[in-house]
């Protein structure tokens, strides 16, 4: 599976940028702070940590990285990063896309000393703040690697909610260049109405040419103008079979 990449650019107006770092806070269920935090780095509060076996639970695990991300999005709000961390968090949903990763962290037989290393070596290539370090560091703690895509997808719920922003994820044969991703970011922000717009690309081949774009809550609208809905469009309507095509 191809990974998603945020587009270099975000479309809003000039009074967004103040509106992400505003005095508004997202509620928090109440929680205890973790007792360790990662060697002086800001705290989080979180609810207190389920079994491991809970997570197996879709219920469960959902509700977990909802509080994970609502507690990392206050802790963004109140230092004015909430754009870094949404990046920052971007990041980590590419790497823990490799499921070997997470079971890498939730693996209870491996020193947690390994643990470190590996969370330090991925804070310094990545370059990510302290407070996301210190969020990678609980997670990890608490045996929790594998909801990681699914924290980073609450966050981005918190973080869309907060700025009027639209996530659209582009899909094309090959990558687009940037005044082309303007032109999808501004059509998406006329038929949303959403105050700002966010690119996600990824490639796939299977399209044959042309690219699709989704939006709206869980990608729910499609714009879809890949030569292969075109391909298969003709076919319907003269009733022809399938043609396998070679890319």
């Amino acid at each position: 599976m191809a990974a998603l990449r945020l587009a270099s650019f975000t479309l809003r107006p000039a009074a967004a940028a103040a509106s992400a770092s505003s005095g508004v806070t997202p509620a928090v269920p109440r929680s205890a702070s973790f007792a360790r935090p990662a060697r002086g780095l800001p705290s989080l509060r979180l609810a207190p940590p389920r079994r491991r076996g809970d997570l197996t639970r879709p219920r469960a695990a959902e509700a977990a990285a909802e509080s994970y991300a609502t507690a990392l999005s206050e802790v963004a709000v109140e230092n004015g990063t909430l754009e870094q961390t949404v990046s920052d968090l971007e990041k980590l949903e590419k790497i823990f896309a490799d499921e070997t990763v997470a079971e890498f962290f939730d693996n209870p037989t491996v020193p947690r000393e390994e643990k470190t290393q590996l969370i330090d070596e991925i804070a310094k290539s990545y370059e990510l703040q302290p407070h996301v370090v210190n969020f990678l560091n609980v997670v990890v703690d608490n045996f929790r690697a594998t909801i990681v895509p699914q924290i980073v997808a609450e966050f981005e719920n918190v973080y869309n909610s907060l700025t009027g922003t639209e996530v659209a994820t582009v899909t094309s044969v090959v990558q687009l260049e940037s005044q082309d991703l303007a032109q999808i970011a501004q059509h998406v922000q006329k038929m949303t109405g959403a105050k700002n717009v966010r690119l996600k690309t990824q490639l796939d081949p299977e399209l044959i040419a042309g690219f699709t774009v989704q939006y709206g809550r869980d990608g729910s609208s499609l714009i879809d103008m890949s030569v292969r809905k075109q391909i298969e469009e003709i076919a319907s309507e003269f009733e022809l079979p399938d043609v396998p095509l070679e890319v």
